[in-house]
C-alpha cells in the first residue's frame, strides 16, 4: 500500500482555499455597489469642470452611485467623456471600497483662431476646439488669412511657440497673410515680427532670441518698428 505524503495532500488543500477565497472575494467585489465617483485631472487646465464630468456620467448612465460594479461596462463610459470636445482622454476603473475613478486629460490648445463669433482653438493635433465658458487659455490669437498657409506647417509652428517656455510667454499674436507669409506680436513690446512662411523655424527663433538678447543689453529695443525674422542668415531692424 502507497504511504500517503501528507505535505502533498496538505498543499493541494492550501491551494484550493487560496483559489476558493479568490472566486469568493472578486464575486463579492464584483456585486458591490458603487458609492461615489472621483473625477481626477491629470493636467492643470480648467476647460471642463468635475461638475460637467459628473452630468455627462448622469446623462448617459443616470446615477452611477447605486449601480453594482460588474453592470457598469467602463469601455462605455470611457467613450462617453473622450466625447466631448474638451475632452483629450479619460481612463475609468472602480476601486475595490466601491468609487468610480475617472481620470480626465483635457486637450491642450496651442493658440485661438479669431473669426469673430466663429472663433476657435486648435489644439496640439491640428484639431479645431471650440472656445469654453469656462476657461481662457493664454494662447496666441491668430488672425488673417489662415487658409492660406498649410494647416500641418501651421500646426508645426504654433507648436512650437507652446513648447518653447520663452516664446509661449511672449509671443502673442499671428497674423496670416495671403502670401502665407506671417507677422507676429510680442508681449511687452511695440515691434512687429516679420516671420515669412513657416520654414526654418528653429533657426529663425533661434535668431529672434539672441538678437532680442543683445537689444535688451543695448537698451536699444524700443527703438525698432520691425525685427525681420525672413533671412535666416541675420536678422534686419528697421526703426521708428
Amino acid at each position: 500500500m502507497k504511504k500517503i505524503n501528507w505535505n502533498d495532500v496538505r498543499l493541494v488543500l492550501m491551494l484550493g482555499a487560496v483559489i476558493f477565497l479568490f472566486a469568493f472575494s472578486s464575486k463579492r467585489n464584483e456585486s458591490r455597489m458603487l458609492k461615489k465617483v472621483d473625477v481626477i485631472f491629470s493636467d492643470n487646465e480648467a476647460f471642463i469642470t468635475r461638475d460637467k464630468v459628473n452630468k455627462l456620467l448622469i446623462q448617459n448612465y443616470g446615477s452611477v452611485t447605486g449601480i453594482r460594479k460588474d453592470k457598469l461596462d467602463l469601455n462605455n463610459v470611457e467613450k462617453t467623456l473622450d466625447a466631448d470636445p474638451m475632452i483629450d482622454k479619460a481612463e475609468v476603473f472602480t476601486t475595490i471600497d466601491g468609487r468610480l475613478e475617472a481620470v480626465v486629460k483635457q486637450r491642450q490648445p496651442v493658440a485661438r483662431i479669431y473669426r469673430g463669433a466663429d472663433s476657435y482653438y486648435i489644439d496640439s493635433k491640428g484639431q479645431a476646439m471650440p472656445l469654453s465658458d469656462n476657461y481662457t487659455a493664454r494662447v496666441p490669437i491668430v488672425t488673417g488669412e489662415i487658409d492660406s498657409v498649410d494647416k500641418d506647417k501651421l500646426r508645426g509652428l504654433l507648436c512650437y511657440i507652446n513648447n518653447d517656455g520663452f516664446l509661449k510667454k511672449n509671443i502673442i499674436g499671428v497674423e496670416v497673410y495671403a502670401t502665407g507669409g506671417m507677422r507676429m506680436k510680442s508681449r511687452g513690446y511695440d515691434y512687429d515680427i516679420l516671420f515669412g512662411r513657416p520654414i526654418n523655424i528653429e533657426k529663425k527663433f533661434n535668431n529672434y532670441k539672441a538678437f532680442l538678447q543683445e537689444a535688451v543689453r543695448d537698451t536699444l529695443i524700443e527703438q525698432y518698428k520691425t525685427i525681420n525674422l525672413k533671412f535666416t542668415q541675420q536678422v534686419v531692424c528697421t526703426k521708428k
